[in-house]
């Protein structure tokens, strides 16, 4: 496949704003911003042609090349990754199989996270994009459940159907009545990690229709492809010991920091 692979960076967050170029100290105590922490995960994913960070801002563009990355300005009219994914697509042309979006609030993405996407797109032809989900272990459930009742809206959840095609996401723990999981134990919640890869016909589709109720009551830009009857496979993941959080709130810099210094990422 040829693959391009997009990392979406919007200055104007409305839970946190100049979220791209907040610092996050790892394990050894250097501060690099949550975009150079995104750029670096993305330049770690195997059998990528192209990465490109997407930003409407000149602040996060000056940022990005200031450390290399290659930069693509798009217009201030998309309202998610995915719409201005299809923008920078339309940008660069190209005969691209597949396009990625790893978010640029998503510093701690395994690389291996990407390949079984490609792999599961390749194997069904009726599937418009693929996207990550882990079984959630007994802490991370905790977690959530606790982010719930203090009012913080953060991480998503998916539930699917037979052959991983998604039913459903959101910002509330689902199943509901999954039940607590002890430390170190995997629960029946899984966790959406926040990495797409569409086919491009997909993507241009995407930005052609207006958003639908889910989407705009949930805020998960993905809910548009299900609302249109578009098959999403919610293919699971390992995390293979390394912790998974992505920032969404100021709450979490001191997380992810953590989990920086617990992975000994620098």
């Amino acid at each position: 496949m040829a693959v391009l692979l997009i990392v979406p960076a919007r200055f104007a967050s409305s839970r946190f704003p100049g979220k791209p170029l907040v610092p996050l100290r790892g394990a050894g105590g250097e501060a690099r911003s949550l975009l150079r922490r995104s750029w670096d995960a993305a330049r770690a994913v195997p059998g990528i042609d192209r990465v490109v960070v997407a930003t409407e801002d000149g602040r996060i563009r000056d940022h990005a090349e200031a450390f290399g990355a290659e930069v693509v300005m798009t217009s201030d009219r998309p309202r998610n990754g995915t719409e201005r994914c299809a923008e920078v697509l339309d940008a660069l042309g190209g005969a691209w199989e597949a396009v990625v979006n790893l978010q640029g609030d998503a510093p701690l993405t395994p690389p291996w996270f990407v390949p079984p996407l490609l792999a599961a797109l390749a194997a069904d032809p009726a599937a418009a994009l693929a996207t990550p989900v882990l079984r959630m272990e007994g802490r991370m459930l905790a977690q959530f459940r606790a982010d719930r009742r203090a009012g913080r809206v953060g991480g998503t959840t998916c539930v699917r159907g037979r052959g991983g095609r998604a039913l459903y996401f959101s910002k509330e723990v689902l199943p509901f009545g999954a039940p607590d999981a002890a430390e170190g134990a995997l629960s029946a919640a899984l966790h959406h990690v926040g990495l797409y890869a569409y086919r491009p016909e997909a993507l241009q589709a995407y930005r052609g229709w207006e958003p639908g109720a889910l989407e705009s009551a949930e805020g998960l830009e993905q809910l548009r492809f299900l609302e249109r009857g578009a098959v999403v496979l919610a293919v699971e993941v390992e995390a293979r010991g390394q912790p998974f959080w992505e920032v969404n709130n100021p709450e979490d810099v001191p997380r992810v920091e953590a989990l920086l210094a617990q992975s000994g990422m620098p």
